[in-house]
């Protein structure tokens, strides 16, 4: 679909969804669920950078939903010394100031936009856009431990951006929601903060889980050893999401037969992480798969989900992320850390196995324990299934998100 203009009739409402940034994930998922709904009653337009990802982009499309790019791309490597920092924080600034000029470029009368900005980074961007039009947050991590200072000054930043009543926010989970609303006025939680869940699809769910599929097939396309348990973790091959510890798992279970290790990763990782990944000399135990590999349909990576026997996401910092309930839903019996929002999903032993960040040695015994216990895994499988479509439909959450929305325009 080529990037086209938006409908400016007055009499509707236009919802913009935006961000300036080109690795994605979970947070572009997490809009995609809302714009399902969304688009029955606004018009949705997307802004994006230019070069992003193609997959995202037909994603999008099948949506029905119109997308323009802004000719930026904001610099998320990481900044080691200190004049990468500075390099980083001016193309930080710039990204921004072009976003903002292009989501300026359309009448925001009556408009709302819900962009991926935040105002402790961001706060003079986001007042700006405050102050011509409703704007919307959504946060799906709290920002962790921080010295006195710092979070003295993200205190002043929510303080004032709150002052704005055009300005609303979504935390994507409980967690969230308990952490930030300790910075906030508690007028503003009451009034202008929702949690709005990052959440699943019951219905594409079900009809990933009742097409037939080949799996010998599908594991010779992929090249996955036949007659192995798979191990599966869906998420960017980054430090945050464990990968160092899932294949330091992997490396202790060399010796047990019958396991291969799957990670399917949104984007390509270096040449550098391709050869450290290597040197645990795993071998076809493990398989890294990128999103590009797999097809531009979400049912197309649902299908190699089912693949998988364990889920086992072994994040430092996390929200509630969307492959984790995607597995569950799918009844895949799951592995996950006690950190965040991820205990509001997985009770162990109950509704998966929680494990502490970083403790590769337990990530291992819970995955011999589920590979030697059918029984075990196939009740987590069931009972983590059950709970989240109980409580994390997305067709509920979007109902939360437009009655946010009306309420912002003033709509009864």
């Amino acid at each position: 679909m080529q990037a086209t203009e938006v409908d400016k009739n007055p009499t509707r409402t236009t919802l913009i969804y935006a961000w300036d940034y080109v690795q994605w994930g979970g947070a572009q998922i997490y809009f995609l669920a809302l714009m399902k709904e969304v688009k029955k009653h606004f018009d949705v337009k997307v802004i994006l950078p230019r070069s992003s990802d193609e997959q995202l982009l037909k994603f999008i499309e099948d949506q029905g939903v119109q997308y323009e790019f802004v000719d930026t791309e904001a610099d998320v490597k990481p900044a080691p010394t200190l004049i990468r920092k500075l390099s980083r924080h001016l193309t930080k600034l710039r990204s921004e100031n072009r976003l903002l000029k292009k989501i300026n470029e359309h009448d925001l009368t009556n408009s709302i936009v819900h962009v991926e900005l935040s105002p402790w980074q961001s706060l003079i961007p986001l007042a700006r856009l405050a102050r011509k039009t409703r704007v919307f947050i959504t946060a799906h991590n709290s920002l962790g431990p921080a010295p006195l200072w710092r979070r003295l000054l993200w205190r002043i930043k929510l303080q004032a951006i709150a002052r704005f009543p055009s300005f609303w926010f979504f935390p994507s989970n409980q967690d969230s929601h308990n952490y930030f609303a300790q910075y906030f006025p508690s007028s503003f939680v009451r009034d202008r903060m929702r949690v709005t869940y990052t959440s699943v699809n019951p219905v594409e769910i079900d009809e990933a889980l009742a097409r037939l599929i080949d799996r010998d097939s599908i594991r010779r396309r992929y090249g996955i050893p036949a007659d192995t348990l798979v191990v599966m973790c869906v998420g960017q091959f980054i430090d945050r999401k464990g990968r160092w510890t899932f294949l330091d798992a992997a490396a202790r279970l060399k010796e047990e037969s019958g396991l291969t290790f799957v990670w399917i990763s949104n984007s390509a990782p270096s040449d550098l992480d391709l050869d450290l990944a290597r040197s645990y000399g795993l071998g076809d135990r493990f398989r890294l798969i990128t999103a590009d590999e797999i097809g531009g349909d979400r049912t197309d990576l649902l299908e190699i989900f089912r693949l998988a026997d364990i889920f086992a996401l072994a994040s430092f910092v996390e929200g509630l992320p969307i492959s984790l309930l995607e597995a569950m839903a799918l009844g895949i019996p799951s592995i996950s850390t006690n950190v965040n929002a991820i205990p509001e999903a997985v009770k162990d032993l109950e509704t998966g196995i929680l494990i502490e960040a970083g403790d590769d040695e337990k990530l291992a015994a819970s995955i011999s324990l589920l590979k030697a216990d059918a029984g075990l895994r196939q009740r987590l499988g069931k009972d983590g299934r059950t709970w989240v479509l109980k409580n994390f439909d997305e067709r509920e959450v979007a109902k939360i998100a437009m009655a946010a929305y009306r309420e912002a325009l003033g709509i009864d």
